[in-house]
């Protein structure tokens, strides 16, 4: 077989299997070295996890935002995290660059790490914020008709 003709079949082969590999279910897996959790279930994360996890990487460690072949803004002293709903809605909806974690994240999973980035990195905003409060933001922001559940 020529190489052109086995590079096809491993292609169509792997086509197969990634769908399949997406749809698996996945149970969360936490290191104890360093409190990264499984990115395909969040279910069990807490605040502190998620971001760890999934917001660090742009965001940095110490929250001070990277510029580079992109521009991640600084969290660490950031006044603008003063409003949790701002905080909340970026989480859910994303903006330019960052994604949205509603599909991701669950109203509490939003709520704690919103009050961790709230309450870290030099940031004294310690007003609580609750699941009820981020409820209400989901459906505020979902499509007419359209639900989260």
């Amino acid at each position: 077989m020529s190489v052109k003709v086995l590079s096809c079949a491993a292609l169509a082969a792997a086509l197969l299997v990634v769908p399949a590999w997406l749809a698996a279910p996945v149970r969360a897996q936490t290191s104890d070295a360093t409190g990264l959790v499984n990115t395909r279930d969040f279910s069990h994360a807490n605040g502190a996890q998620v971001y760890t996890t999934i917001c660090q990487g742009c965001h940095m460690p110490a929250g001070q935002g990277a510029r580079g072949a992109g521009e991640y803004p600084a969290l660490a002293s950031n006044p603008k995290l003063a409003a949790a709903p701002y905080v909340e809605m970026m989480v859910l909806s994303g903006n330019g660059a960052m994604p949205g974690f509603r599909g991701m994240l669950s109203d509490k999973q939003v709520a704690e790490v919103t009050a961790y980035v709230r309450t870290h990195f030099g940031n004294q905003y310690d007003e609580p914020v609750t699941d009820a409060d981020v409820k209400a933001l989901r459906a505020a922001l979902a499509p007419s008709g359209a639900s989260d559940d």
